[in-house]
């Protein structure tokens, strides 16, 4: 069936946005019902699995809105962040690296998911979680300082 190998890409993409496995199970699930429920909108213009990825990403942060996830403002000094090795993201795996994504505060989690993972612009990620393109950027270089940092604790701790 065509929706069951769409099935493992989607859900990796809703356990980004998720807190847990259920919670990732119940987006996927409301994903694919929306998409079945507006399948006559497909406008055969671009990817089908583009427009079935922006419905489940969609889904997921409707889900996270319900929940009043805030964007938040961390206040930390990342001044002094050392620079990350290249070589010290080979050592990682994808389940390492997700691990370290999910550690991040919510709001520089969805951010960075939708700008380096989904591929969004500031401007789009600004519309779709109503805030500023510029709220967008900060919070993105935030948690990018912030993956670096954590990503650097684990080298010390391999080492």
């Amino acid at each position: 069936m065509l929706f069951e190998q769409y099935a493992g890409k989607f859900m990796t993409a809703c356990r980004r946005y998720a807190k847990d496995e259920m919670e990732a199970e119940d987006i996927l699930q409301e994903g694919f019902i929306r998409i079945f429920n507006n399948i006559q909108q497909f406008k055969f213009e671009g990817s089908f699995e583009g427009w079935m990825r922006r419905i489940v990403v969609n889904v997921a942060l409707k889900s996270l809105q319900k929940k009043k996830i805030q964007l938040s403002e961390i206040k930390e000094n990342t001044d002094n962040t050392p620079s990350l090795e290249p070589y010290a993201f080979n050592h990682l795996g994808e389940e390492d690296l997700l691990k370290i994504i999910h550690r991040l505060p919510d709001g520089y989690r969805i951010v960075f998911n939708l700008a380096v993972i989904e591929g969004y612009s500031h401007e789009e990620i600004a519309k779709m979680l109503n805030i500023q393109a510029s709220t967008s950027r900060s919070q993105l270089v935030k948690a990018r300082k912030m993956l670096q940092q954590q990503i650097l604790e684990m080298q010390k701790i391999a080492v």
